[in-house]
């Protein structure tokens, strides 16, 4: 079936025999043009179901109402409550939100920067692809004047601002309740290591073997892709070997689902033989069995700050903030093992 062709400002403008600009004027209620002639526009407009074009509109004004967002993996819990949170502020105070999925991708992500820049938006949020060591594409933004925000994974601290989570200090907290309930092999599965999220995380749970005089035994601190199939590998090789730990610490949701999963397929008991406890925000986390411990991000909390930073500096602010949330702990069965 043919599609039909929307209707444009030039399409008004021929029915009615008068200028695209006069239309424009007419829906804009301006002085300029006759309030009978207004009333007749918007009339016709209505019967031929016109819709503007907020994206036209930004360009002609120079001040679009729209941000860019570039997430990488849209499909998890903790990324969908980010942009909820960004999505919220920004409707709040009149914007428009355009997503883009990196999918974990560099290429992906700069793609994504370079099609914001083409639309125009007014600003950028931005979380960094675990590929990402190379940021051109958000100096670019930044040199044509876009206001750039990142969230959870950062770079360049000194001319972007960011809001991240107290990941050191949950990763100490965690790894301590671990500690404290019985645990004293304890593994950290995290991503890969050039990111600054892993670093905090990693930092935090060191400190807390150091505070507790534990040995520190890099065979088991695991900082690889963040892929469910080589947390697998690293969680079979881990506890199938002579001196296994009996803790996993997780870096994100995907890597403690994945943990949660495999040492249920190898037949081990969970907080028993394994304790678990791991960073995330969803829902599910209490609906297995056993409930899983977790760290909570406050990932909508999170984007909504990101946005109200991003927001600020559209407004003219140029100063430069990096601002933590504090993560809750939810300690449930999964993790204590007296």
């Amino acid at each position: 079936m043919e599609r039909k062709r929307r209707t444009s400002l030039k399409d008004l403008a021929e029915r009615l025999g008068v200028s695209i600009a006069t239309i424009s004027r007419a829906l804009r209620d301006s002085h300029e043009v006759s309030p009978a002639m207004r009333e007749k526009v918007k009339l016709l407009a209505e019967q031929l179901n016109y819709r503007p074009n907020p994206f036209a509109q930004g360009l002609r004004t120079e001040g679009p109402k729209a941000i860019g967002v570039v997430l990488p993996n849209l499909v998890t819990h903790y990324y969908a409550a980010v942009l909820d949170g960004i999505e919220d502020f920004a409707i709040r105070n009149g914007y428009t939100v355009i997503s883009a999925n990196s999918h974990e991708d560099q290429q992906r992500e700069a793609a994504a920067i370079d099609n914001f820049i083409n639309l125009h938006v007014g600003g950028i949020i931005a979380c960094l692809s675990q590929q990402t060591s190379q940021y051109n594409h958000f100096l670019e933004a930044n040199k044509l004047g876009i206001p750039l925000v990142f969230f959870a994974r950062t770079c360049m601290q000194d001319r972007f601002s960011s809001v991240t989570g107290d990941g050191d200090v949950a990763a100490q907290r965690a790894t301590e309740h671990l500690i404290d309930t019985g645990s004293r092999r304890i593994a950290f599965i995290g991503g890969p290591n050039h990111l600054d999220m892993v670093q905090r995380r990693k930092h935090g749970y060191l400190e807390a073997l150091r505070e507790n005089r534990l040995p520190i035994d890099r065979d088991i601190i695991c900082c690889d892709l963040i892929d469910k199939e080589r947390v697998r590998q690293t969680v079979v090789a881990l506890l199938r070997s002579d001196n296994r730990p009996d803790a996993i610490l997780a870096f994100n949701d995907i890597i403690m689902y994945a943990v949660f999963e495999t040492v249920k397929e190898l037949g081990l008991r969970i907080p028993e033989d394994v304790a678990i406890i791991g960073f995330s925000d969803s829902e599910t986390s209490r609906l297995v069995t056993p409930k899983l411990s977790v760290i909570q991000d406050q990932a909508h909390l999170q984007g909504e700050r990101a946005c109200d930073l991003l927001l600020r500096q559209i407004n003219g602010d140029t100063e430069i903030v990096h601002e933590q949330i504090p993560m809750l702990l939810q300690i449930r069965e999964s993790s204590a093992k007296k």
